[in-house]
């Protein structure tokens, strides 16, 4: 049913629709337009639609509803093609004999040939109106432009040049024989009974045994016929008056001679044809009819060479049903089996045809090619499956960074499918059992609401994956996942899948990164889920068991242990539960050669444990000087959060060794603690003179003030240990020395700093108009005038000039006299 914006009804049962969606706009007229519509119609429908002409605005909108997962041919189009088919075999076969016994149709032939080539011209218009399906996407195309243009590039011209009416063109030509050659043209519609019988042995309804015999006997038949007709017509290439010359003009069969064979019944003549056609095939006879002139001679050779190719094939079919070795006969026990497994079931329609589709896939593409590696050798099938599916399994983000090993290891587990347009690969709230990487193809995420609305939420096409969360954190798809063209699809089962992290967890922890990466900005659970799934505290516990392993083995200084951790993959930064990472360990223990190993692997110098301890810390406390070296040249530092505490407490406790070393490898001396004291303060009010000495030859300051603003000076004279005064005083005195003059360096660069100007000098009088001034240039002000006109000259490019005057017409004879920014002018003097 059809309804029109005017609210008439228009009821076309002839009307031939073959429809996916959207709106169909058709006017009075029959002018059609609409988006990814696909019908043809009948010439009754126009009927019917003018019939309702007053009923109808301008312009009428019809919309016609979307039915089913794919297109389905309405039955007017069905028998449309069960009509056309009728005329393609009587064309196929009514051709050749019209070629050979007819010079001019009769008038009833001539009638029906007329209504034959009729018929067929509205089958060109209605395959404009004819969707397809994409051989390599699977998908249907719609597009009024793009069914055409693809008609035009194949099908058109011999479809059109069949129409002509070749006889009444060859009569009206004046008889040249030449035009009839054309009809051959018209044998193209054969095509269309070669797909029928295609259709026809994959048809599980009729007997394949059957329909294969019916097809290998037609294919003899029409060979035969033609054979037939061509003999008859190289017979009448020659003059009456030569036709002893022929085959059949010399003929004799018994006491009857086929002399003036043209006047003989055309029964007769034909069924002669036929039987000289079929012996010659089987190279059989009895000598009663042979070859006679050179054309008919060399038409012989050509066909008993074909008729041995045809024989052969014939043979060859015929042994196929026999053994049941054919790939369609495979093809039909399949779809038996799965007929009587859906029946016993009952499945739905739509899973039904689901599967039907599947199924058709495989055999028509040839898409299961895969499972002809089954009987190669292993090692033969690991490089296959490397060569054909891990360069598509290394450009998936969600395996970004991971190692070579893992990705071999899954390239080697996938497994190969294709799904259709339409098909549904996960439906939400079901959990997934398999993760899926996409080669070809696209797919949509949608999802669904109670109200059956439908939002789309991403589309899927090369290189991407899904399943993934459902897979790794045992929760349902929140989306369902719809196949939009034709899929090749790699996936790898659960199981598989975890296997392979458990073994390269390190691989893992890459894997959950990239995911939490993936789903970054979507709904924010789903980050929360990532992290607290059964995978993710696995992956953890197996990243600190071998921290644990890569520590200990660091702890007994077995390099060799490291190394074999490392090269596996292991990596140089990961630390245990204290955040001891295995370079803290080396450190500690002082093993240089465990130390320059595992820098030279990247790992990080300044990394803290959970104590706030740098590496070279570490190596610092235990007196490591050489381990020391190492860190700092890879550019190590202590890190230390409260430097000033530390010292202080380092020198409080009497740790003078430890002191040194500190202060050797960075640690600030004037770092000051809570009090604002200094460790000279600690030292000073001590009396440690040799902790003294120390600071202050690493920089200390003896003038820092603490919050009750004492000194270090001031601290030892508390003291009395007058050695100690001795030395923090004079010490202040060369300190404020050298800062005295460094205040007068400063100074004096100020000063400069300070006298340091810049003019503008234009070639021009002051008095001249603005608008004729010429452009001037800014410079820095020389130490002497004569400096000031050269430099002005040269960047000027003017040769004359010998003063420079101010804006007032004054003549300007020192620098100093020059302002900063002033404006001044280069003239010459005698102007």
């Amino acid at each position: 049913m059809v309804e029109c914006t005017c609210k008439c009804k228009l009821d076309f049962e002839p009307f031939e629709l073959l429809i996916w969606s959207e709106t169909v706009k058709l006017d009075y007229f029959g002018n059609i337009s609409g988006n990814k519509i696909f019908l043809a119609t009948k010439l009754i429908f126009f009927l019917d639609l003018l019939e309702c002409n007053a009923a109808l605005s301008e312009s009428h909108t019809f919309h016609i509803e979307k039915n089913g997962s794919g297109p389905k041919f309405s039955r007017w189009y069905q028998l449309w093609t069960h009509f056309i088919l009728l005329w393609a075999v009587y064309s196929s076969f009514f051709t050749p004999l019209e070629f050979a016994f007819f010079r001019g149709l009769p008038e009833n032939l001539f009638l029906l040939d007329i209504a034959g080539q009729f018929a067929f011209l509205i089958d060109i218009v209605v395959r404009f109106f004819v969707a397809y399906r994409q051989p390599h996407s699977h998908c249907m195309v719609y597009s009024h432009s793009r069914i055409a243009i693809r008609y035009l590039k194949s099908q058109f011209m011999l479809d059109l040049l069949g129409c002509f009416p070749w006889d009444y063109i060859y009569k009206a030509s004046g008889r040249k024989e030449p035009v009839r050659y054309l009809l051959w043209i018209r044998l193209s519609r054969a095509l269309r009974v070669t797909d029928f019988f295609k259709k026809l042995e994959k048809d599980v309804r009729i007997n394949y045994l059957f329909a294969r015999i019916i097809n290998l006997f037609v294919v003899e038949l029409y060979c035969t016929h033609t054979a037939a007709c061509i003999f008859y017509y190289l017979a009448t290439t020659l003059p009456p008056s030569e036709e002893g010359y022929t085959w059949i003009g010399s003929l004799q069969m018994g006491s009857y001679k086929y002399t003036h064979f043209r006047e003989i019944d055309l029964w007769t003549r034909y069924i002669t044809s036929l039987y000289f056609a079929i012996v010659t095939m089987v190279t059989v006879g009895y000598g009663d009819i042979h070859a006679v002139n050179t054309k008919e001679m060399i038409f012989v050779m050509i066909y008993i060479s074909f008729d041995m190719i045809l024989g052969a094939y014939l043979l060859g079919n015929m042994t196929a049903l026999i053994v049941k070795g054919s790939k369609t006969e495979r093809f039909r026990d399949v779809m038996a089996d799965l007929i009587s497994f859906m029946n016993r079931n009952r499945l739905g329609k739509d899973l039904r045809m689901e599967i039907e589709r599947h199924v058709r896939l495989q055999y028509e593409s040839g898409y299961t090619s895969a499972s002809a590696l089954q009987d190669l050798p292993v090692s033969i099938r690991t490089k296959v499956s490397q060569k054909s599916y891990e360069p598509y399994i290394r450009k998936v983000p969600l395996l970004k960074g991971c190692s070579d090993e893992i990705i071999n290891h899954m390239a080697l587990n996938v497994h190969e499918e294709f799904f259709l347009p339409g098909e549904l690969i996960i439906e939400q709230g079901s959990m997934a059992d398999q993760l899926y990487f996409v080669c070809h193809g696209k797919l949509d995420e949608v999802r669904r609401y109670e109200n059956e609305r439908e939002e789309p939420l991403l589309s899927l096409e090369t290189h991407s994956t899904f399943g993934e969360v459902s897979v790794l954190c045992n929760v349902p798809i929140p989306y369902t996942i719809r196949v939009v063209q034709l899929c090749r699809l790699l996936r790898i089962d659960k199981q598989h899948f975890l296997d392979i992290l458990d073994t390269y967890f390190l691989d893992g922890r890459i894997i959950i990164n990239n995911l939490l990466e993936g789903v970054q900005g979507k709904e924010s659970n789903i980050e929360n889920i990532i992290k607290e799934s059964k995978t993710t505290l696995h992956i953890a516990k197996h990243e600190s068991e071998l921290a644990m392993k890569l520590n200990c083995a660091t702890y007994d200084g077995d390099l060799y242990r490291l190394r074999c951790f490392i090269g596996a993959g292991a990596d140089p930064n990961m630390s245990d539960y204290n955040d001891r990472s295995p370079l803290h360990v080396a450190a500690r223990k002082g093993y240089e050669d465990i130390a320059q190993f595992l820098i030279e692997k990247d790992a990080n110098v300044n990394a803290k444990d959970y104590f706030g301890n740098t590496p070279l810390l570490e190596a610092v406390r235990n007196e490591h000087d050489e381990v020391a070296s190492l860190l700092v040249n890879a550019g190590a530092t202590l890190m230390l959060d409260h430097v000033g505490t530390f010292l202080c407490e380092a020198v409080a406790s009497r740790e003078l060794e430890f002191l040194k070393r500190l202060l050797f490898n960075g640690a600030n001396p004037n770092a000051k603690n809570f009090d604002m004291r200094t460790p000279l303060h600690i030292a000073a009010s001590e009396g440690l003179y040799p902790a003294s000495v120390s600071l202050l030859e690493a920089g200390a300051s003896v003038l820092s003030v603490d919050r009750w603003g004492k000194t270090p000076v001031d601290e030892a004279r508390v003291g009395g240990n007058k050695s100690l005064i001795n030395l923090l005083e004079n010490a202040k005195r060369a300190q404020l020395s050298e800062f005295s003059e460094s205040f007068e360096r400063n100074q004096g660069s100020v000063i400069i700093e300070q006298e340091q100007r810049k003019c503008t000098v234009f070639p021009s009088h002051p008095w001249d108009n603005l608008d004729g001034r010429r452009t001037g240039v800014v410079l820095w002000v020389p130490q002497n005038m004569d400096d000031l006109i050269r430099t002005a000259k040269e960047q000027l490019k003017v040769y004359n000039g010998s003063c420079i005057l101010s804006e007032n017409g004054g003549k300007i004879l020192d620098v100093r006299m020059i302002s900063d920014n002033q404006n001044l002018f280069l003239v010459n003097e005698a102007s």
